[in-house]
């Protein structure tokens, strides 16, 4: 089967825009919504001026689900809920605006190692999690669940942890499928403000 003229040049100008260099000419001046591609450059740019604190910060020793409960900046932290066995916080590099994360407090990468008030309290953390995301974002639905290992994409796989991250319906679109980016619409700061809110009005924990 044949590639599309038009995706074969949206394609060469998306590329073109996002890691530079050259692309043949097609003829073709592709209009994508968001993005206005035109002889293989890209007339507008993305900025996320957020993420450079990311670039710039130092590889910090131990583990943020250890160290960071132990502080009191929770909004700093981007802590939502402490429970008695387990916490809730939004996730500094997130998936979808939204992502959240539940983690006991225990330091461990096993779930066996976890009793039973632990499992418990983190199956009513997540369940709050969605509840609240609900609220404030008003999600098409969810991809809920652990990384258990390296292997398995755990990004810090010494410390077991829940991810629950809202999915809307056509929320992977051509940039992330072509240009493997994720555009997110909302500063982390606002996420947590409304997250927070939502907290607070349920009435459930």
């Amino acid at each position: 089967m044949g590639t599309s003229p038009l995706i074969f040049g949206v394609s060469l100008a998306l590329v073109q825009g996002l890691f530079g260099g050259s692309a043949p000419r097609t003829g073709l001046t592709p209009r994508v919504r968001g993005a206005r591609l035109y002889n293989g450059t890209m007339a507008e740019r993305l900025w996320a001026p957020w993420r450079f604190q990311y670039i710039e910060a130092k590889e910090t020793p131990g583990c943020i689900f250890v160290e960071l409960p132990r502080q009191d900046t929770d909004r700093e932290n981007l802590i939502l809920h402490r429970g008695q066995f387990a916490f809730v916080m939004l996730n500094a590099f997130p998936y979808t605006n939204g992502h959240l994360l539940v983690a006991p407090y225990k330091h461990t990468a096993n779930l066996s190692e976890l009793d039973d008030a632990e499992h418990l309290e983190i199956g009513r953390l997540v369940t709050a999690g969605v509840r609240w995301i609900e609220d404030a974002y008003r999600p098409d639905g969810f991809n809920i669940g652990v990384n258990l290992g390296r292997a398995a994409g755990a990004g810090i796989p010494t410390h077991v942890h829940w991810h629950i991250v809202p999915r809307w319906n056509g929320d992977t679109n051509f940039m992330t499928t072509i240009g493997e980016v994720r555009v997110l619409p909302q500063s982390l700061e606002e996420s947590y403000d409304r997250l927070v809110a939502a907290r607070d009005r349920d009435q459930s924990l």
